[in-house]
């Protein structure tokens, strides 16, 4: 880590003048403010608001697993795939140590780096001269193309990662497809996150080439109240999510432990599956509402299944056999039939929605990357998208992009991002 990106901290040898104390005072460190444990909150510099302002916050990126996973989901993400340029396994080792080196100072914040004016500015300047942390997180993510032998890693493959195969109702684009490399970056702020881009990719242009980015936002007025997120559709998006604040779930649908025979590298990671899907929302818009409804099995203004008054209400599957309050082949019913308790979607949902522009063909290109996380790729993703397999709503979507990829185990202390992968192949 180099000296620009080691926080500075007041301790009580510090003689701190009266103006610099009202701004350590306004930044957190004095009397219990936005502390988050270790290098995190309070620990940059600068013109700095009040500790409410959402730009002071900071999520440490330290810890037994990465953040941005369990992590609630801020307002913007960008979602970018690189292609490794390392020829071998220190090159490799090289660029996580840089990454991590990266994510540790853009997510706890500070004053941005600077250079004399012949050379060329070593930031962006998009967050002018102190970089806010924003909530910012980064989730570093390896694919299946990894282990393909540059760097001999191939023993140590998790058991199901490969490249995404086609479903039936897909049309997938090698351009928007898989990858080395997976970084998902969320923030507040939209400026926070393209900063967070730019920033890797200026300091890593001999080691990383961007291969395809998605850009994602969910609603501001979700995002405030910490309510279920509406997609495009208009419908509310995620539900029927597990409860991400409990441990016993987290280990037992997200997190990789001995239970899942996977290298011992591995504990404590977590299989991605992303989605990019493109709706059809010009002919979504002129289907009739009762239509829309009987497709997700959900009422659209409040989100209750068919036939209950409330979001959250039991759907009541077992009372309804035949399918006449939620029909049998509806969104809802097909992802999580509920045949076995909660949860027969063994997954962690974490999506956003998209909006690239217009197509060829002059439509809205807008929908959804659907982001999930789960211990099994194979009983979580995989075995859900079986079971929606020819159900209606694919009349109004079209996945063309995405990939599988495994996010790394966290790190403490000192640690980087993949060296227990790195370690156990040397």
């Amino acid at each position: 880590m180099t000296e620009q990106d080691k926080p500075a901290i007041a301790n009580s040898s510090t003689i701190v003048s009266p103006q610099r104390r009202n701004l350590l005072r306004g930044a957190g460190l004095f009397g219990g403010g936005l502390l988050a444990g270790g290098l995190g909150a309070g620990a940059w510099f600068g013109k700095l608001a009040s500790p409410a302002d959402p730009a002071s916050e900071v999520v440490p990126y330290r810890g037994a697993h990465q953040a941005g996973i369990t992590t609630a989901a801020p307002q913007e993400a960008i979602f970018i795939a690189f292609d490794v340029l390392a020829k071998d396994r220190q090159g490799l080792q090289q660029t996580l140590q840089l990454l991590t080196e990266r994510i540790a100072f853009l997510t706890r914040g500070g004053p941005a780096a600077v250079s004399p004016p012949k050379l060329p500015p070593p930031d962006s300047g998009l967050l002018g001269d102190t970089v806010a942390p924003d909530r910012l997180t980064i989730t570093v993510a390896v694919g299946a193309t990894l282990f393909d032998g540059r760097f001999g890693l191939q023993s140590q493959r998790p058991r199901h990662l490969g490249q995404m195969q086609a479903f039936p109702n897909d049309a997938l684009d090698a351009a928007w497809c898989d990858g080395d490399l997976l970084l998902q970056c969320c923030a507040n702020s939209r400026e926070t996150v393209i900063h967070a881009v730019r920033d890797i990719i200026k300091h890593c242009p001999d080691k990383l080439a961007a291969r395809w980015k998605m850009d994602g936002f969910l609603p501001a007025g979700a995002v405030r109240n910490s309510s279920t997120p509406i997609n495009l559709f208009g419908f509310k998006d995620g539900t029927g999510n597990p409860e991400t604040a409990d441990a016993a779930q987290m280990n037992a649908l997200v997190w990789v432990d001995g239970k899942d025979k996977e290298p011992g590298w591995a504990k404590g990671g977590s299989y991605i599956a992303i989605r990019l899907i493109r709706f059809t929302l010009e002919q979504w818009d002129r289907t009739p509402l009762g239509e829309q409804q009987g497709i997700f099995g959900r009422d659209k203004g409040s989100g209750a299944p068919l036939g209950q008054q409330h979001e959250f209400d039991d759907p009541a599957f077992a009372a309804d056999p035949h399918g006449r309050q939620v029909p049998l082949d509806s969104h809802m019913r097909r992802a999580e039939p509920r045949l076995h308790g909660r949860h027969d979607a063994r997954l962690l949902r974490r999506s956003y929605s998209y909006s690239l522009g217009l197509t060829k063909s002059g439509q809205l290109d807008m929908g959804l990357v659907f982001i999930c996380f789960q211990s099994n790729l194979q009983t979580g993703f995989i075995a859900t998208q079986k079971r929606l397999d020819g159900e209606p709503l694919e009349e109004y979507i079209k996945p063309f992009g995405g990939g599988y990829f495994f996010a790394l185990p966290g790190v403490e202390g000192n640690a980087w991002l993949g060296q227990s992968l790195l370690q156990v192949t040397a």
